[in-house]
């Protein structure tokens, strides 16, 4: 589990990185195919920095908004709490702050930039339609997610994409704002205007699809690790597998689950036709709910 947090924390700033040059480059050919001049580009860098600060500094306020979320009241969910405090103690971590869904559909995840600054998020369902050693597992697996620093590289992940897909929304209407403005006759900047709302649709189309393959990459190992470090904790993978069990088979869907922080969640929260069509299950963030529990019974 050291190991994987010192990945995750490599592969977050490496991908904060990336997002900063990719933004910068961006900008860059937009001003340069509309003769914008090259101010745009210094302007571009210093959004992208603060988009990426404010990313990593509110990552956990933007996806507990983005689903609904609304603080726990210990008092009523003390059952809740007194499992995490056991577990906190084993697992060595300070207590997070909780949250919760108010949803009847079961699920969970787990949201922040670091242990000493981390959520976990529960709906109402899954507090009514587990019993205490499924909660346990469930609430052993956020944890997880929490110590192996997943939860700062899936959220940072989540967030810019997303930016980058309203970037691109915002570049496509420049195109064509463009092409509406500029005189016809001249076939230079009509070619140039054409360019960028080609470049502009090609982000938007590729925009998701990129952002789900990122996501496939950095989702499918780390619910396997932290299935396993689960079981490490709780040293129970019958209630793990249980609430597994039960989640994915509530016919429920999670009403206020959001595609672009669907891979955060335990088990995918769309549920229905959609879900079970052969491309969704390619391009799912999560493994199925099948190998992940014949993964759980060969612990020993």
């Amino acid at each position: 589990m050291f190991d994987t947090s010192i990945k995750n924390k490599r592969k977050t700033r490496f991908i904060i990185a990336f997002f900063i040059a990719f933004i910068t480059l961006l900008v860059y050919i937009i001003c340069y195919l509309n003769d914008f001049g090259y101010m745009g580009v210094p302007i571009a860098m210093f959004i992208a920095i603060i988009a990426s600060i404010g990313s990593y500094y509110n990552s956990d306020k933007i996806v507990l908004s983005l689903n609904g979320a609304r603080p726990a009241n210990k008092e009523q969910n003390q059952r809740m709490v007194e499992n995490l405090e056991g577990l906190c103690i084993a697992a060595g971590l300070p207590m997070p702050k909780l949250y919760i869904i108010p949803d009847s559909a079961p699920n969970a995840f787990a949201t922040g930039r670091n242990p000493e600054h981390a959520v976990i998020c529960v709906t109402t369902g899954l507090l009514d339609k587990l019993n205490d050693y499924e909660l346990e597992g469930v609430l052993a697996h956020e944890l997880s997610h929490i110590k192996n620093y997943d939860i700062l590289l899936q959220t940072i992940v989540t967030i810019l994409v997303g930016f980058v897909s309203v970037l691109a929304d915002f570049f496509m209407r420049i195109g064509f704002h463009s092409s509406g403005s500029r005189n016809n006759d001249n076939k230079n900047s009509g070619a140039a205007s054409l360019i960028i709302m080609l470049i502009g649709l090609l982000l938007v189309a590729l925009s998701p699809i990129a952002a789900t393959l990122i996501q496939l990459a950095l989702s499918r190992n780390r619910e396997y690790l932290a299935d396993s470090s689960a079981v490490e904790l709780t040293r129970n993978p019958q209630g793990l597998i249980d609430a597994l069990t039960k989640i994915s088979s509530d016919p429920e869907p999670l009403e206020s689950a959001n595609r672009s922080t669907a891979s955060l969640y335990i088990c995918n929260p769309f549920k229905g036709k959609d879900a079970k069509k052969f491309i969704n299950k390619l391009f799912s963030t999560h493994p199925p709910i099948e190998d992940r529990i014949n993964a759980l019974k060969n612990i020993h």
